[in-house]
């Protein structure tokens, strides 16, 4: 009679314990929670970025310095080529300061240059040496426009009397 009540307690037992064990780990199984992992990735590429190289204002500005002075050159000698490069890495150099600088004052205000690089763009389209010069001109005056308007008055841009570098040739092959 035990071997009898014996297999009858295991027949019942054996699902009652498996049921129970199934109860107990599947509470012990609780979702991963992946908030405090991805928040330490968060938190590692934000102080990434935040240590990463971002050019200043002033490295915008020499480079913007380099490119007024090259185009007045390329324009002088109506190499139509170069000067359209040119205008169009000033165009470059301050839709990067409004990128990367936004937080500024003056990256506010560069929008007042607009107008000018658009009439010198027109006149390296037109090829004219008359309509360069004049549109060069108020670009120049635009920009101390803006150095006065963001308190930089100091820093007076003028008409480039010589090249910046002596090691290029700003005239076109024909006029070589």
């Amino acid at each position: 009679m035990l071997e009898f009540h014996s297999l009858l307690n295991l027949l019942f037992m054996k699902p009652f314990f498996l049921f129970a064990l199934t109860l107990v780990l599947s509470a012990c199984h609780q979702p991963v929670d992946n908030t405090q992992l991805l928040q330490s990735r968060l938190d590692s590429l934000e102080a990434k970025l935040a240590d990463s190289y971002k050019p200043g204002f002033g490295e915008f500005m020499g480079s913007i310095q380099v490119h007024h002075n090259k185009l007045w050159f390329a324009g002088q000698n109506e190499n139509w080529k170069l000067a359209d490069f040119e205008v169009h890495e000033l165009m470059e150099a301050i839709e990067n300061i409004r990128k990367y600088q936004a937080e500024r004052k003056e990256s506010r205000m560069i929008g007042m240059m607009t107008p000018s690089l658009d009439s010198v763009n027109a006149a390296i389209r037109s090829e004219n040496v008359t309509f360069f010069n004049r549109s060069y001109k108020s670009l120049t005056s635009a920009c101390n426009e803006c150095h006065r308007a963001t308190e930089f008055e100091f820093n007076v841009v003028t008409i480039p009397e010589d090249p910046p570098f002596s090691n290029q040739d700003f005239k076109t092959r024909g006029n070589r």
